[in-house]
């Protein structure tokens, strides 16, 4: 069919499964496991759908307001998008527009590489090191710009600010993007320091540690003149990205502090006993500060693991990919899900 020859062709990003039925443990896409906010909820409620009719806040101011003084930034410093897709996807199209290659980890979330392929951007990666780690030395060479993910995704690998700060420091003539989807579970945010870095910019979701996966909330940081680019190429694109009800539930999100917090603190000791227990049935694993382990099992192949899972109605994640394919995915989910799993485990390692 000769219309193909002008067909734009890539090849997509793969999420994780979405089964269907009931009765599954779904722990392959981290989502929260948790309600969001009871305050959110009383927004869904309270909400006149009248208001539908008409188009929403084409800024967001509300939200954006509200992420402002949560952060403490000026509203001129956020940008909002339908989750941190859209908002990594804008910033791709917006600061990725030279003829140097960008950079990032080559193992990491594989969004990356589909929108260089999609923008037709030149990209490199750069290898991890043995322990899943970043190599600064990488990332101190001529590029286009930078994308890197802390905690990482699907390592749940934590690195610390200052070799961040160093990578910024070093690319003065890069925008320098930080993906936060993570941070919440365990890490330290870049934010404070986009007033002293004019060339970092820091994306943050609402679909892990705030439980709005569904509503599709992402926000980005950074000095002013990166976000009046970055919405100048939105308003390019589509004004009206963000729905009026995920607005308004998305500030409700925001000002309730205390539920995000606790919600958090329950991940994370979940998490952290979680660990203990793999290590103990012989699965090995880095310090994961996300709300998931990426684990390797010291005598049985990971895919050997994963269909046996699913077989049983629970679900991780698993990648056939170079370096990673002995390895699973697992995401945090209640206690009752991870108690489940593990006496699954007990009883299949045997």
């Amino acid at each position: 069919m000769s219309w193909e020859k002008n067909v734009r062709r890539v090849e997509p990003y793969v999420a994780g499964e979405q089964p269907k039925r009931e009765g599954v443990i779904k722990l392959n896409t981290n989502e929260c496991p948790y309600p969001p906010s009871p305050e959110v909820g009383k927004i869904q409620e309270e909400m006149d759908y009248g208001k539908l009719r008409l188009y929403p806040d084409m800024h967001a101011e509300k939200l954006v307001h509200a992420l402002a003084d949560y952060y403490h930034v000026k509203p001129e410093q956020v940008f909002v998008g339908v989750g941190s897709d859209d908002v990594l996807a804008m910033a791709f199209m917006t600061f990725f527009y030279g003829d140097k290659p960008i950079l990032f980890p080559d193992i990491t979330y594989s969004f990356y590489n589909v929108w260089a392929e999609v923008f037709r951007i030149p990209y490199k990666v750069c290898a991890l090191d043995s322990d899943f780690r970043i190599r600064k030395e990488d990332y101190l060479r001529s590029n286009g710009g930078i994308v890197i993910p802390n905690p990482n995704a699907p390592t749940g690998v934590l690195e610390d600010v200052s070799l961040f700060e160093e990578i910024i420091a070093e690319n003065p003539d890069s925008v320098v993007i930080v993906d936060e989807a993570y941070v919440d579970f365990g890490g330290t945010s870049m934010i404070p320091l986009i007033n002293q870095y004019d060339n970092l910019m820091v994306v943050q979701t609402f679909s892990k540690s705030r439980a709005m996966a569904g509503a599709r909330i992402g926000f980005a940081i950074g000095n002013e003149k990166l976000i009046h680019y970055l919405k100048d190429v939105k308003f390019s694109f589509n004004s009206y990205t963000m729905n009026m009800p995920a607005i308004e539930m998305g500030t409700a999100a925001v000002l309730d502090d205390a539920y995000f917090k606790e919600m958090i603190g329950k991940i994370v000791k979940t998490r952290e006993w979680t660990k203990e227990q793999l290590k103990r049935l012989g699965f090995s694993f880095a310090d994961s500060k996300a709300n998931f382990l990426f684990v390797s099992h010291e005598k049985v192949p990971a895919k050997d693991i994963f269909l046996a899972l699913k077989a049983n109605n629970i679900y991780v994640r698993h990648w056939d990919k170079e370096r990673i394919s002995n390895y699973l995915r697992i995401t945090i989910g209640t206690d009752e899900q991870m108690e489940k799993l593990v006496a699954f485990l007990e009883n299949y390692l045997k």
